[in-house]
């Protein structure tokens, strides 16, 4: 989805890439099929895109989704991509199309490619319940392979390639990937000493107070398959099955609150009554009590993004400081302090048992 607002760049990559179908794609394209056309379909920021439609032995007509980039960073997209879909797509195959394959054009090693099922789909976004119960069942079903936060490749959320090395604890995983953001953040919008400050605190109160607690204390959290970036304009729905669609992931096993980090916005279509729905199905992480503190906490790594994405558009930038500003100042004496207060809530515990 291009919103022009926000974005009204033309896209890199030339249009004449998906205006035939090159041999290696076709490589890629399940056995049997004849090849009828190829025409631009959708809009991106980062890549051109395209329907293939072919016809197999019978005559029924096939098609296929066609999402091209240039450059190494859009090899690293679509290899991203493919396997972040792929794993998705194991996990639950209804909730996303099938991927086929990726690669780099046989007529050009500089354009690389990502091809899966096409599917004709609504306008609109998922209903609350359908769109909720798909979520909750990937989280549910998508477990780490060797229960590791991370994922075996690196994935791309927009242009923007993310830290998915594998680590033992979520705290670990989460501060990589967020203070590469706060880099490319910087790199994008430039210095300013505010959000310096305010990333200083983010890194070294807010991230061990928020989550350190979540597997510390007798309580834990499995890692599970995350989309990465399920914003509306990564969903839609199959206008055949009228059941929901992802796309577009930027995977990792992480947090499954993680996922409900774009449901914060305002200005995002799907909102609070999703989060709301969701979370009959799948419970807040203990502490309970620190669930929108997480959630605020992980908008922001979202939002640094979106800065990242948009030189000169400061929109987002000014966002993410507001939310920084509430989480800093709610949590400037960091983990020691909530430590501090669970052993003595701990001591006071034990004192009742003792009387009794």
């Amino acid at each position: 989805m291009v919103d022009r607002s926000i974005w009204d760049e033309e896209v890199a990559v030339p249009e004449d890439v998906v205006s035939f179908v090159d041999d290696n794609v076709l490589k890629e394209i399940p056995k049997g099929i004849t090849l009828v056309s190829i025409s631009q379909y959708g809009a991106s920021y980062w890549t051109r895109t395209a329907q293939i439609i072919g016809t197999d032995c019978t005559g029924t007509e096939n098609s296929f989704f066609l999402k091209v980039a240039q450059g190494v960073v859009g090899k690293g997209m679509m290899y991203g991509e493919f396997h972040s879909m792929t794993a998705i797509y194991n996990a639950i195959p209804g909730i996303s199309p099938k991927p086929l394959g990726h690669g780099t054009y046989e007529s050009d090693p500089d354009t690389h490619f990502f091809l899966c099922q096409f599917h004709a789909m609504t306008d609109g976004i998922p209903n609350v319940k359908d769109l909720s119960l798909a979520v909750a069942k990937l989280h549910e079903l998508g477990t780490s392979p060797n229960g590791k936060f991370g994922f075996p490749v690196i994935t791309f959320q927009g242009r923007l390639p993310q830290d998915t090395f594998e680590c033992d604890t979520w705290e670990e995983s989460f501060s990589k990937g967020i203070e590469l953001f706060f880099q490319a953040e910087e790199e994008a919008q430039g210095f300013d000493e505010e959000m310096a400050a305010l990333r200083k605190g983010i890194m070294e109160k807010v991230i061990p107070r928020l989550l350190r607690p979540l597997e510390t204390g007798g309580n834990k959290i499995e890692p599970c398959l995350v989309h990465g970036d399920l914003w509306d304009g990564n969903t839609s729905v199959d206008a055949e099955t009228g059941y929901p669609l992802i796309f577009d992931a930027c995977s990792s096993y992480a947090h499954h609150e993680y996922d409900l980090a774009p449901w914060r916005p305002v200005r995002h279509k799907i909102g609070k009554p999703y989060v709301q729905e969701y979370l009959k199905l799948y419970a807040k992480s203990e502490p309970t009590a620190d669930f929108d503190d997480r959630n605020a906490l992980y908008c922001v790594r979202f939002n640094l993004c979106s800065s990242a994405l948009y030189p000169g558009n400061l929109r987002f930038r000014n966002l993410v400081k507001e939310e920084m500003r509430d989480l800093v100042n709610k949590f400037s004496l960091g983990y020691e302090c909530y430590s501090k207060t669970e052993m003595e809530v701990g001591l006071q515990v034990n004192d009742i048992n003792d009387e009794k």
